[in-house]
């Protein structure tokens, strides 16, 4: 049997933007999705040319994966699924569509990892070469796909892609010129099982690098200090509680740029409009990215000024009545969630809880540091944080049976000078599509306000 047919699996935005991309190519697709209650109309009126696109929902047929010279997974397909397995099985080669979108790759590829922070770090970069560069696509986890615009490459363009450890856990030849690392702590275990594996997921952007290309890593996370040693590419550090001899750090609330032991003092935080010490480091990296790019120290500053921090990224919404409020829905993991608190400087309301991913919530419940003066709990995990608060000696909670009974209870109890933050240390799922619906709801009622 010919195998001249290529498997695409998931019929959300990275699927179909792969398809879209092997069609325009040349190239026989399948398009499958387990999910047999998709309407197959709603699907072909997604793609940009459904003609010839063979579409299979619920069950792939066995004849069809005779014909299959490979397999593209989106990234919500786990690599261990049974159904993947079966490919495995058939000697079907499996890639995920930041692969395939690579393998048509004709200009320079910078990619950004990281359990926090890879968008705010990954907009500021693209912001910083599209204001000084003719022709710059901003990529990849930050919700437009990689496959979309790889077309539009050339010898002088660049991507800037932000890469989640989904999507890395599947590439083969993906090489960027520049890649950073901005932090690993225990995310998405549910997927990846142990944190060595999450860690090795991560850590596989750079796995095709050489001494021709470059890595961008934090100083002050032990683990990345470490991969430092192993990997080829040439390392560049940043680090906030460190000053670097080389490398890129911040103190006295500034960043400065140190080359063999002289420091130069490049920008003050209040020059920025981005806040907290997390978003110190985001700029590092960025900076650091722009600076081994070849861009000059100046032009890259000017951009860092202008840029205005990512939405639900403790993102600045309204003040109403002296009480200001912070959208930071994309606080979907403990990490983050303490980025968002230690970004507060007023008394705090704060709305958490949500997705069950499994995690624990000691750290995130410490961080609170006497600035949280209620504690409002929603969704799957509201009595397990509580349980945590009190084994931590914080007592300050209520539970709230829907969004908008949260977001009232810190309302009605916030006084002038205080703030309402959204920083829920869980995913979304269950009560929302994703952190940008829970997002924008707080803003909306915010606004109504």
């Amino acid at each position: 049997m010919d195998r001249n047919k290529i498997l695409v699996v998931g019929t959300g935005i990275s699927g179909v933007s792969a398809c879209d991309l092997l069609t325009g190519k040349g190239e026989k697709c399948v398009l499958f999705d387990s999910n047999d209650k998709l309407d197959k109309q709603a699907v072909f009126d997604k793609l940009t040319d459904a003609e010839g696109v063979e579409l299979y929902l619920g069950k792939l047929p066995d004849e069809v994966k005779g014909e299959l010279k490979l397999a593209v997974l989106s990234p919500g397909v786990p690599v261990d699924s049974a159904f993947v397995l079966e490919l495995n099985e058939a000697q079907i080669p499996v890639i995920g569509e930041v692969e395939l979108a690579y393998r048509y790759e004709r200009g320079t590829l910078i990619a950004i990892t990281g359990t926090n922070g890879k968008t705010t770090t990954t907009a500021l970069t693209g912001k910083i070469l599209s204001d000084h560069l003719d022709k710059v696509f901003v990529v990849g986890n930050i919700g437009n796909p990689y496959t979309k615009e790889v077309s539009s490459s050339d010898e002088n363009s660049v991507s800037v892609a932000e890469i989640s450890s989904f999507q890395l856990e599947t590439i083969v030849d993906f090489k960027p010129h520049v890649s950073a690392i901005l932090n690993i702590t225990p995310d998405h275990l549910n997927r990846h099982h142990t944190i060595d594996k999450y860690i090795e997921a991560k850590e596989a952007i750079c796995k095709n690098q050489t001494g021709d290309d470059y890595v961008v890593l934090n100083y002050d996370d032990d683990e990345l200090r470490r991969f430092a040693e192993e990997t080829n590419a040439k390392v560049v550090f940043f680090s906030s509680s460190h000053r670097l001899d080389d490398g890129f750090y911040y103190d006295d609330g500034a960043i400065y740029r140190a080359v063999s032991g002289n420091a130069e003092r490049l920008i003050d935080a209040d020059e920025m409009s981005i806040i907290g010490l997390h978003n110190m480091e985001n700029a590092m990296a960025a900076i650091a990215i722009a600076d081994v790019y070849g861009l000059p120290m100046d032009d890259i500053l000017k951009s860092v000024r202008e840029f205005k921090a990512v939405e639900h990224r403790i993102e600045f919404v309204d003040e109403k009545n002296g009480v200001r409020f912070y959208n930071d829905s994309k606080g979907t993991n403990v990490d983050a969630a303490i980025k968002g608190i230690k970004a507060m400087n007023r008394p705090t309301l704060l709305i958490g809880g949500g997705y069950d991913k499994g995690s624990e919530y000691d750290e995130w419940i410490q961080a609170f540091d006497g600035k949280v003066k209620k504690l409002v709990l929603i969704g799957a995990t509201r009595n397990a944080i509580a349980e945590c608060a009190k084994k931590n000696g914080f007592n300050d909670f209520v539970f709230a049976d829907s969004f908008k009974e949260a977001f009232d209870i810190c309302v009605n109890n916030a006084e002038s000078g205080d703030c309402v933050l959204l920083s829920p240390a869980c995913a979304s799922w269950g009560m929302f599509d994703n952190y940008e619906q829970r997002g924008n709801v707080f803003k909306e009622y915010v606004n109504s306000l």
